[in-house]
Formats: C-alpha cells, structure tokens, sequence
C-alpha cells in the first residue's frame, strides 16, 4: 500500500474496522467502518462503469445526504476525480459544467431529475441514489473492500467549480495530495481529534465544505453530521442533538444565524469553534456573544495558490499573516509594486486605504494545479511568475492582513480606488442592517458611483435622514465612499453557496423592482428615487454615451 500514502484513499482505509458513529444526518447514523465499505462498494461499481478510455471523472449532482461523502471516499479509493456540480445552475449552463470536466458518470436524486429534462448528455451513465434499482446495484459489490486502491497523491479527486465575474465557471483540480495535506494541517491547527462532530451545513459542491470540513474529520477520525440545506432556523438544532463541535461557513451564513429570534439558552450547545470567511469582524464577535463560540476567520484562494494562517496576536478585523513558505505581497496590479503598509486607528480603521489596498500575489511556490482544459485562465493566474490571487488586501506595518474584497469588487469613483468591502465593513454598523452588498454602478460621465443594497431587520422601515446621520458620524468613510444610491430589500439575493449575487444587483442597478433612495449630486440628504429621476438620469448617460453601460 505504499502507493496511498499521503492520500485521501489512505483516510479513508484508516476507518476500516472503525466501529464508533462516523455520519449522521437525519436522525440516522453510519459507523466510520460502515462508511468505509460503503466507500469500498461505490469505488468497485465505478470501476465497473468508467470506460476504460475515458477520464477517471463522476458529476455529483446531489444535496448533502450520506451518499456525497461516500462517493467522495469512493473516488478516493478509485483513483477517480469527482466534479461538484452547482444545483443552482440551469439548461445549458449545467450541461456544459457536465460535459465540460468529461463526466462518465452522473449521481443525482430524484428532486433533482428535473434539472435534467430536456438536456444532452452524450455518454453519461446516470445513477439516482433514492431509488431501488440504485440499492441493488450498490449491494451487488458489498464484498468489496478497500485494500485494492491503487492511489496515488498525484491523482486528481477534485473538480471544483470557482465562480468568476465574467465568463463560464472554472474547474479547479485538487489532487489527493493537496485534500490529505490540507485536512492535516487544519485538524492539526486547530487541534480537531477524533471525538469531535464536524457539522457540514454549507453545500458539498463547494470547496468550503469538502476542504475545511469533511477532509479535517476524516484526517482526524472524527465524526461528521450532515444538513440537506443549510437553515439557519434548524442550526441550533441540529448542533445539540448531534454534539456538533466544529462547523464551517462561507458568505452571509453568519448573518443568517444572527437573524434568526434570539433566545436565553442560545450559548447552550456544544459547539467549540467556527471556521470560514466573510463574516466580518463585527457580525463574528456578535456572534460569540450570542452563542459563546469563537469564529476564526480564514482565508484560502480556492484554488490553493495562497493560505493566510491566524496565529496568536493576531489583531481584530485582521486574517493573520502569511502561511509558512508563501512569499505573500500586497502589490499595485498595474505596476506590480508593494503597496505601502495600512495607517491604522487604534479601533482599527483603515485611513489609506486609496494607497495601502493592492492585489494579493504569492511570489513563492505556489500549490495551485491548475484549472481542467483552462490554459487561458491557468495563465492569467500564474502571469508573471506570481500567483494573483483575484483578492484585495492591505497589510499593516507589522506583516499582518486583511481582507478587502474581491478585485471584481474595486470601484473608482472620481479618479479614485475604492474597494467595496471597505464600504459594507463601514455600513454594517448600521443598527437596522442584517446584511449590506456594496458595489459599482456606472458614473454619467466617468468611471462608477457607489451604489448600496441593505436588507434591513424585522419591522425596520427605512429611515434617509437618520441614515444620512449615520453616514457623516463615521470617521472612516471617505468622501467618496458614500452612497450614491440605496436599495432597500427584504431579503439579500445569494447563491447556493450563501454568497451575495453581486453579479444581478450590478446589472439591475438602480433601475430595479425594489424601492431606492438616491442622493442627487451637491445634495446631502437621500430621497426615493422616482420615474422621473430614472429618466432624467439616463438621459445624462446618453448624452455622454454610456447608457450601454447601464445594461452590463
């Protein structure tokens, strides 16, 4: 078995013989060896299925039941590659993604089938796991066992789709290797052991939860529990009856949580730690008041080019510093040269943030593999030597950083760089906010205006003086960095992945079906914007020739 080491394959023999609670999911539980040999079934199926001239590649279109880690381990044990497949996507676009990373075979459900009417998926085996025929088919291999995996740490496993602003979404591959290493080094970090249950609620298509949550249990032999979809109603629940100790997030999840109807036994529950990104500082210690459980806020490119490891000291709002072996730099992408450090208050406000914010790029060896049959993206992540992670950072005088936002996510406005996380850091203050989406719309003339979405909490209305007010009490919001334009909605619009859908906000801009408060150029004071002010507005950008810009 020389050949598994340092494998995800190896994981998963581990367990073998293991005969304590490995899964839960809906009152149901799995023993680890339970898991392993169903592990072991699925990977001789799959043997039996892949031509033999065909990539090692299965699709899984599933949500988080039991058979998504199974199939994981399954392809660990194959020497197979699993592309995660977004339930989100549609028509041709999911074809594409099928088609795209050379899937031979397809597992899904039946809630999912319908996705599938109508599409051409030439040479795709489809299995659906709720059925009959499926359990027959899996129980004709229940001799198998997991001693004959051939893996290497050179073998893909991962296909995982990484979302971009413009153009079809990326493959990106992660090797048995890397998904072993990595599950090592958190467990490691944050000292995760074999007792613990790592509660895995964001969707398993999405390198958050397969990277962060089920590779650090399965290295450190703990327990996983499972949520179809994540519910920020049922997350309590589900934490105190499966003793849930660990639980990653990504995107607004956190926000979600801290909506939901507080009550006096919040802190009651077993949880020890959380571990995700794009909480903010503001919401993450919120959320340890409420629930007495500590966020680490993390940071690791999806594609595994660049990681930022929190240590000791590491200050308030801060990521941590650079991982050992990475040579991290915050650079000026036009001229590639360092940004100078962050100036910072002694709350920890950013007040250069014109200068100090700059693209982050690992100038070392990097351990990106690459994206599936990108050449064009593979490259324009490695130009120059350097790995561009696509994110914006600033870091202050003591080497620690902290994250800006997405490069996508950078607005000028009147010659000047702005980037929008800075903004939704500063909005979120805002007492009748639960969630805050900034981003750039077009300028008449030149460059963008600010425009913000704020999705306000239960039975707030709206309030533009007292919004107004609030904005000019804020020493670190720039003149520039003021809404041009507020949209006020019930709901945040996000994706599968609970990621805010910048993207339609962009597009839809302030024409939109929501109601939108506006602060008319030399005006201090924000009032609705009406018909008649769209259409005097879009005048101004047909005068200049920019009303084009309007539907980008």
């Amino acid at each position: 078995m020389e050949s598994m080491r340092g494998t995800v394959a190896e994981l998963v023999r581990e367990r073998w013989g293991d005969h304590r609670p490995g899964l839960w999911f809906e009152g149901r539980a799995l023993s680890h060896h339970e898991v392993a040999a169903g592990a072991a079934a699925r990977a001789a199926l799959l043997a039996e299925l892949l031509p033999p001239d065909a990539e090692p590649h299965l699709g899984v279109l599933l949500d988080n039941t039991p058979e998504y880690p199974l199939w994981l381990s399954a392809a660990a044990l194959a020497g197979a590659a699993v592309a995660g497949i977004n339930p989100t996507r549609r028509g041709p676009e999911l074809a594409r993604d099928i088609l795209h990373t050379e899937c031979r075979v397809l597992v899904t459900e039946r809630t999912h089938l319908p996705l599938l009417d109508g599409l051409h998926l030439p040479g795709v085996r489809l299995l659906v796991t709720d059925t009959d025929t499926y359990a027959d088919l899996v129980a004709g291999y229940a001799d198998a066992g997991p001693y004959a995996s051939k893996a290497t740490p050179a073998d893909r496993l991962l296909l995982y789709f990484t979302s971009g602003s413009t153009g079809a979404p990326k493959a990106a591959v992660c090797t048995q290797g890397r998904l072993a290493a990595a599950g090592r080094s958190l467990s490691g970090h944050f000292g995760l052991g074999a007792d613990g249950v790592h509660y895995i609620c964001m969707p398993m298509f999405h390198g958050n939860a397969v990277i962060a949550d089920w590779a650090p249990a399965l290295a450190s032999g703990a327990a996983i529990a499972l949520r179809r979809r994540f519910s920020a109603s049922g997350f309590l629940d589900d934490v105190r009856a499966y003793g849930a100790t660990y639980f990653t997030y990504v995107g607004r999840a956190v926000q979600y949580l801290l909506a939901t109807e507080e009550r006096p036994d919040d802190r009651d529950n077993p949880l020890r730690l959380g571990f995700g990104t794009e909480a903010g500082a503001v919401d993450a210690a919120a959320f340890e008041r409420r629930f007495g459980v500590r966020l680490v806020e993390g940071y690791g490119s999806s594609e595994g080019g660049a990681a930022i490891q929190r240590t000791p000291g590491t200050p308030a709002g801060a990521i941590g510093r650079a991982a050992p072996g990475d040579d991290l730099a915050v650079v000026d992408p036009e001229t590639r040269r360092e940004c100078p450090p962050a100036r910072l208050t002694a709350d920890g406000r950013l007040l250069n943030g014109g200068e100090a914010i700059g693209e982050l790029v690992n100038r070392g060896p990097s351990p990106f593999e690459g994206y599936w049959r990108n050449p064009a993206a593979d490259a324009a992540r490695r130009r120059g030597g350097w790995y561009w992670t696509g994110d914006l950072f600033y870091r202050d005088a003591d080497g620690f950083l902290y994250f800006a936002g997405r490069t996508d996510d950078r607005l000028r406005v009147d010659s000047e760089n702005l980037a929008a996380a800075m903004i939704e850091n500063v909005l979120a203050r805002y007492g009748d906010a639960v969630a805050v989406a900034v981003y750039a719309v077009p300028d008449p003339v030149a460059g963008d205006q600010v425009m913000a979405t704020l999705a306000l909490g239960r039975g707030a209305g709206f309030d533009p003086v007292a919004f107004a007010g609030f904005l000019a009490a804020q020493p670190d919001l720039g003149t520039k960095m003021a809404p041009r334009f507020v949209r006020i909605v019930d709901r945040m619009p996000v994706t599968a992945t609970n990621k805010i859908q910048r993207a339609g906000l962009r597009k839809e801009g302030f024409r939109c079906p929501d109601p939108v408060w506006w602060r008319p150029f030399g005006e201090r004071e924000y009032r609705r914007l009406r018909r008649p002010d769209i259409e005097a507005l879009v005048t101004q950008y047909r005068a200049q020739g920019r009303e084009d810009l309007l539907d980008r």
